[in-house]
C-alpha cells in the first residue's frame, strides 16, 4: 500500500468529519427547525447552529471546538497490514491537529498534561476487524466530551426517577431509554442523537450503544420490535419539552438506534450513548493496494445547504426582543437588572476558563483582574498566523456544570459578574449569583464557527502550561450573544425544564409494549 497516499486520504477523512455534518443529520436538522415554534429562544437556537454548519463547511473549520476522543472503526481485508494503518492514523491525526482542524484535546490522566497532537497513551481509539470483502472500510466518530459525560448505563432491573421500575423486559428497557434522554437535558447539546446497547456486560455494551451511532439516522431497525420501539422513544421523548439547548420547544430528540447483543443470566445492561446535534460521524472505502478512497458513505440522498439561515442570521439582532448590550466590567446594577430569557449581546473583553483554571483559580490569585469581567467556559480552537499572532478556528461553548464545585466561590472572590457556557449550572451558583450579583449565560453549544466569528482578536494568554484548550485565554469580542438562563433573582431556566420534563416523563410511566 501506498503509505502517502493512504496519510492524505485519512487527513481528508478527519478534516470532512470536523467540518462538515453528513447529508442524513442535515435533514434531521432541517426536520427540527420546521418543527419548531417561529420565535422562541428554540427557534434561535436553531437558526444559528443552521448558520454554523454553513460557516463551518465553507471555513473548513470545526463544526465544533471539541475534538472529543477520536474513535475509529476499521475494517480490513484477510492480509492487510494493521501496524500500518495505526500509523497513518496516527500521522493524520497529528497533521490535521497541527492544521488546526482538530483541537489538541489529549491529556495525561495523572499529570493533566496536554501532549498538544491528540495523541497519547490509548489515543486515538482505534479497533480492527477482518471482514472477506476485498476493500478497506475506515469510520470515525468525533464524540465530544460534553454529549459523552450524558452516557449513561443502567443495570436491570432498577428504580428511575418519574417511571419508577424497570424490569428485565422490553417494557423496562423502554423506560431505561425515555430516563436517559430525561437526564441529559441541555447539557449533551441537544436536540442530540442516541445510540443504545442491550445486553453484554459493562464494557461490549457500551461499544455496542457506540456502535449505533454509525447507523444513519433515516435507517429501519431489521428488528420489528426494535425498529417500533425506536420509532416511539423519538416520537416520545419530543413531548418532553427539553428542546435545543434545554431551552423548551419541540426538538429534544433527533434520532434513536437500538442493537441487542446476548448476555449472562445474572447481568442485563442497558447502555446509552449520547450524541450531541453537532453529529460528525463519517465514514470511507479505501483501495488497499493504493490508499486512495474509493467511496464516501452518507451522501444518500439530499444536502441541505442551510443558505437560508444566512439571510436570517444577518437579521437576528434586529428581530430579538429585550436584547441587552453589555460592556466590561459590567456593574452589579446592570446585571442585577436582568432576568432569564433576556437575550445580552456583549462587546469588549471576555476570558475563558475552564476546568483547570476554576481549580487553579480556588488556592491562586488570578492572573488579571477579573472585577466585573465575563468568563467563557470555552477551550477554543487556536492557530497562530504568519505573524506569529494567536487566532480563533472555534469557540463554541463548554458543558458548565463541571464547575458547579467552583463557580460560586471564585465569582464571589474576584468580583466575576457574568458566565458564559452550556447546559446550565446546579444550585450552588444559583445562591451565589443572588448573594453576589452575577448572571448565567447560555450559549449555543456546538456552533464553534457562530462565536468565533464575534471573537475580533486575542489581546494575551495565561496559564499556557495548563494547553490551549484549558488556558485563560483574553477575547476582544463584538455582538457575542447569549441567553440568561439564571438570574440574580433565584430564577433557573434549566430548574424549571427539568421538572416541567420529569413531570411529563412521569406520563409514560404504563407499559406499552
Amino acid at each position: 500500500m501506498n503509505l502517502q497516499t493512504l496519510e492524505k486520504s485519512l487527513y481528508n477523512l478527519i478534516t470532512e468529519t470536523s467540518t462538515n455534518l453528513p447529508k442524513d443529520v442535515r435533514r434531521a436538522i432541517k426536520k427540527a427547525k420546521e418543527a419548531e415554534n417561529a420565535g422562541t429562544r428554540a427557534a434561535m437556537s436553531l437558526e444559528t447552529i443552521s448558520n454554523n454548519i454553513i460557516m463551518a463547511e465553507d471555513n473548513v473549520s470545526p463544526i465544533c471546538q471539541d475534538t472529543g476522543l477520536p474513535t475509529f472503526k476499521i475494517y480490513t481485508p484477510v492480509g492487510v497490514n494493521q501496524l500500518e494503518i495505526k500509523e497513518a492514523i496516527k500521522k493524520a491525526i497529528n497533521d490535521t491537529t497541527a492544521d488546526a482542524k482538530l483541537r489538541p484535546n489529549a491529556v495525561d490522566s495523572l499529570t493533566g498534561a496536554n501532549s498538544g497532537n491528540n495523541l497519547g497513551d490509548g489515543l486515538p481509539v482505534m479497533k480492527f476487524e477482518q471482514w472477506e470483502k476485498d476493500y478497506i472500510t475506515i469510520k470515525l466518530i468525533l464524540k465530544g466530551g460534553g454529549c459523552e459525560n450524558k452516557n449513561i448505563q443502567y443495570s436491570l432491573p432498577c428504580e428511575l426517577e418519574g417511571l419508577g421500575r424497570a424490569g428485565r423486559d422490553l417494557d423496562g428497557i423502554r423506560k431505561c431509554i425515555l430516563h436517559s434522554v430525561y437526564q441529559a437535558q441541555g447539557q449533551g447539546c441537544s436536540a442530540g442523537f442516541i445510540g443504545v446497547g442491550i445486553g453484554g456486560d459493562r464494557s461490549s455494551g457500551y461499544d455496542l450503544a457506540k456502535e449505533q451511532l454509525f447507523r444513519h439516522v433515516e435507517d429501519t431497525n431489521s428488528n420489528p420490535d426494535l425498529a417500533k420501539l425506536e420509532e416511539y422513544v423519538v416520537k416520545t421523548a419530543n413531548t418532553f419539552g427539553i428542546g435545543t439547548m434545554g431551552f423548551g420547544g419541540e426538538a429534544t430528540l433527533l434520532g434513536c438506534k437500538i442493537g441487542v447483543m446476548h448476555r449472562i443470566p445474572a447481568s442485563f445492561y442497558v447502555s446509552v450513548a449520547y450524541n450531541c446535534w453537532a453529529y460528525r460521524r463519517m465514514a470511507v472505502d479505501i483501495n488497499p493496494e493504493t490508499g486512495e478512497i474509493i467511496n464516501w458513505h452518507y451522501q444518500e440522498g439530499e444536502k441541505i445547504t442551510f443558505k437560508e439561515a444566512e439571510e436570517v442570521a444577518a437579521t437576528t439582532d434586529e428581530t430579538l426582543t429585550n436584547v441587552v448590550e453589555l460592556t466590561a466590567p459590567i456593574t452589579e446594577e446592570q446585571i442585577r437588572s436582568l432576568k432569564v430569557g433576556d437575550v445580552v449581546s456583549i462587546t469588549g473583553r471576555m476570558y475563558t476558563g475552564r476546568d483547570a483554571i476554576h481549580h487553579h483559580l480556588m488556592s491562586h490569585d488570578a492572573p488579571v483582574d477579573l472585577d466585573g469581567q465575563v468568563i467563557y467556559h470555552c477551550g477554543p480552537v487556536m492557530a497562530k498566523d504568519d505573524e506569529g499572532n494567536w487566532t480563533v478556528k472555534a469557540a463554541g461553548p463548554t458543558t458548565s456544570i463541571r464547575e458547579e464545585p467552583y463557580q460560586g466561590d471564585i465569582m464571589k472572590k474576584f468580583g466575576i459578574r457574568a458566565v458564559i457556557g452550556k447546559g446550565g449550572m446546579g444550585p450552588k451558583t444559583l445562591a451565589a449569583l443572588g448573594e453576589h450579583g452575577g448572571v448565567y449565560l447560555n450559549a449555543i453549544g456546538g456552533a464553534a464557527q457562530y462565536y468565533a466569528d464575534c471573537i475580533k482578536g486575542v489581546d494575551g494568554v495565561d496559564l499556557m502550561e495548563f494547553g490551549i484548550p484549558e488556558a485563560m485565554w483574553h477575547l476582544n469580542v463584538e455582538g457575542f450573544t447569549a441567553v440568561v438562563t439564571m438570574d440574580s433573582h433565584g430564577k433557573s431556566l434549566h430548574a424549571d425544564v427539568d421538572k416541567s420534563s420529569l413531570e411529563k416523563l412521569a406520563q409514560h410511566a404504563e407499559r406499552v409494549f
